[in-house]
């Protein structure tokens, strides 16, 4: 298990981090989502010794993480680490050696990722002859090249093109597949919903929701209601006690219902408007849940 435990980071004056926590089983994805400043990147940082905890520690295999133990982290920064005059097939296998591989082994790996990733006809390109989703991909085979314990991207499908989403995609998820835990920020997330098997929503330097992703959408289902009167007259749920339109169009509207309120009262406020050709809860989407999470109060996260 791959755990961050109570972490706290004040910069000045400025609390970035505020009791994080959360876990990461080997084999499963885990999606690290916040606002810009959220704090993300700052987590990361610490787990890779690059920042220190004023409190709490990062634990793998119940081991508090040392520079033994990190050189077996895959780990994938914000700002690009290249060498920008080096070649790609040289800069992978480079990275492969500096966390332990021989150097036959670090150019079969290095070999191995840049084919994986899309990248084997620019192997003998400087990497500052890329275009910058392409030194993405670079960045990438470097924290994947050494067949890592564990993997921490920190936005790692930021500048990639369709097909480069669904390469990296699949390799994580191969990587998932054999066992490793991964970690990654993102703000696609449509991409997380897709992928992962927990999220994390970091606001204002607090977990505020964590959990497997069908488990939370479950978790505040029951009070988004899909009522669709493809001959309605307009606005009819508008005046509805304990009833907020969140949105409607073309007869198809999607209604919040405060709690107490009774779903038969609307049904029955529909048909008086017209044929009712669908009527059901619905589960709220990542998108839906992460803008309710991040904007709620510091006491209502406490609650």
């Amino acid at each position: 298990m791959l755990e961050f435990d109570g972490l706290h980071k004040s910069f000045g004056t400025v609390r970035v981090l505020d009791g994080v926590g959360f876990a990461v089983a080997p084999g499963s994805m885990f999606g690290f989502c916040g606002s810009n400043g959220a704090g993300k990147t700052t987590t990361m940082r610490i787990a890779m010794g690059l920042v220190r905890a004023d409190a709490g520690e990062v634990r793998w295999q119940g081991r508090e993480l040392d520079q033994d133990v990190r050189r077996r982290i895959g780990y994938m920064p914000e700002e690009r680490g290249l060498y920008p005059k080096m070649k790609v097939g040289e800069q992978v296998a480079y990275f492969a050696k500096l966390h332990g591989l021989a150097p036959a082994a670090a150019a079969k790996a290095a070999d191995e990722w840049i084919g994986r990733l899309g990248l084997a006809d620019r192997r003998g390109d400087a990497v500052e002859k890329l275009s910058l989703g392409n030194q993405q991909r670079v960045q990438l085979a470097a924290a994947l090249v050494s067949r890592p314990d564990v993997l921490i991207l920190d936005e790692p499908f930021s500048g990639l093109d369709p097909i480069g989403v669904d390469s990296l995609a699949e390799a994580l998820l191969g990587q998932a597949r054999e066992g490793v835990p991964v970690v990654f920020s993102s703000h696609q997330l449509d991409l997380v919903e897709r992928l992962c098997d927990s999220v994390g929503i970091l606001a204002r330097g607090r977990m505020v929701a964590t959990g497997p992703v069908e488990e939370l959408r479950r978790r505040e289902a029951g009070r988004l209601l899909r009522v669709v009167v493809p001959d309605a007259d307009p606005h009819w749920a508008d005046a509805l006690p304990g009833v907020r339109v969140v949105s409607e169009q073309a007869g198809d509207t999607l209604l919040e219902l405060a709690p107490g309120s009774d779903d038969q009262d609307v049904l029955a406020a529909a048909l008086r408007t017209g044929r009712v050709s669908h009527f059901a809860w619905r589960q709220p989407t990542l998108v839906e849940l992460f803008r309710e999470a991040v904007s709620a109060t510091p006491e209502e996260v406490a609650a």
